[in-house]
């Protein structure tokens, strides 16, 4: 349960640290057999409203994330439950990361973010793809191809505009 690690990563940021201890409760919980994790059903509940609604964060708990993960301004910010996300990733306010669906309405696999991918502020990544280690992808950016590892993406399409 990486509580300790988001805490750390999320120094100074006392919204940050909210959500992430949240989040690692409740997913923590829907971890444990059925009969256990039914018992903590009202902890769910909680947690979808006080961080969905009340905090504007969609981060449902069945989402695998890495350790270390830094929410900043969280407002609006939307992940789909199918998203896998690495450790030490930055989401911004206002981010959507999800997936899509094709003209005869079936649904796409959700992204897969690597190790140490920081997302600008209003950036969406939709559809089967996958962002490499290290990667920054610029604000207000539409990511639907996947990013090689060490690269800063920018623009609707995004494209790589550098190498780190």
């Amino acid at each position: 349960m990486y509580i300790f690690q988001d805490w750390k990563a999320n120094k100074g940021n006392i919204k940050g640290r909210i959500i992430t201890l949240a989040f690692r409760i409740a997913y923590w919980l829907r971890q444990l057999p059925a009969p256990f994790w039914l018992l903590g059903s009202p902890i769910l509940i909680v947690y979808r409203i006080c961080v969905e609604w009340i905090l504007g964060v969609e981060l449902p708990f069945k989402t695998k994330v890495g350790r270390s993960l830094v929410i900043q301004h969280g407002q609006g910010l939307v992940v789909n439950d199918g998203t896998i996300i690495g450790d030490h990733c930055v989401l911004r306010n206002g981010c959507t990361i999800g997936i899509k669906k094709d003209i005869y309405g079936n649904n796409s696999k959700a992204p897969i973010l690597g190790n140490y991918v920081n997302i600008g502020a209003n950036a969406v990544i939709i559809g089967p793809v996958t962002i490499g280690d290290n990667v920054v992808i610029g604000a207000g950016s539409v990511v639907v191809k996947n990013v090689p590892s060490g690269s800063v993406v920018a623009g609707n399409p995004a494209r790589s505009i550098s190498k780190i």
